[in-house]
């Protein structure tokens, strides 16, 4: 007995520090694992914020150029505003300036309308006698400067031959000289006559042409009144 009990406690005192060594092991090991688990944990939730940066970074990208394309918008309506706000400044300013052209002229006009009361009168008339005559057109011309055309149908034609008349120019002029032309169309024939005559003040001068076997033959007079008979 004395024997056993020595080597009992020897065999108690070999194996006591396995023992304890395995069982400090396993909250070692749970801990490992924990702090793996955090760790994997951690490198997970950085590569989403890298991410989420990433994403971020290119929505910002984004909404900057957009801001800049919005005021380079901005800026292009602002010149191009600017740009019809002055040309509408210029249009503006000349048509303000034509309005007081014209005015000017007109007044102009009047005071010599007021101070010369000249007038000329163009008339064209037919025989009454030829029958067989017939007109197709007529072509005026004042001071070398086309004043009026006409052209003369069958029923035309009909009113002159029993007396109508056409006026073919009316208008206040200056009291000079003035040349008149008229050139006609009669039985397909071009006939042209030219007539000078001398404009005075507060009188109206009457030039009529008459389409006569043919020919034209004018005639002119004046008055004090706007009626030519």
């Amino acid at each position: 007995m004395k024997r056993v009990a020595p080597f009992a406690l020897a065999v108690t005192l070999m194996f006591a520090p396995s023992l304890g060594q395995a069982q400090d092991s396993t909250p070692y090991e749970q801990r490992r694992r924990q702090l793996v688990e955090e760790l994997e944990q951690t490198q997970s939730q950085l590569a989403e914020t890298r991410q989420a940066r990433v994403q971020l970074e290119a929505r910002i990208d984004r909404v900057i150029a957009e801001m800049m394309e919005r005021r380079a918008e901005t800026l292009l309506l602002s010149n191009e505003a600017n740009a019809l706000q002055q040309l509408d400044a210029v249009l503006t300013a000349s048509q303000d300036n034509l309005l007081q052209q014209r005015d000017r002229f007109l007044a102009l006009g009047d005071a010599v309308r007021r101070r010369s009361g000249a007038q000329l009168v163009v008339l064209l008339r037919a025989d009454s006698s030829a029958t067989s005559q017939t007109l197709a057109s007529a072509e005026l011309m004042v001071d070398g400067a086309p004043a009026d055309s006409r052209t003369y149908s069958v029923a035309a034609n009909n009113a002159l031959q029993i007396g109508a008349v056409d006026q073919l120019y009316r208008a206040d002029v200056l009291p000079t000289p003035h040349t008149i032309t008229l050139s006609a169309v009669v039985n397909g024939q071009t006939l042209s006559q030219t007539v000078n005559v001398t404009t005075q003040g507060q009188t109206v001068t009457y030039v009529q042409f008459a389409v006569r076997n043919g020919q034209l033959v004018p005639v002119t007079w004046t008055s004090r009144g706007t009626t030519p008979f």
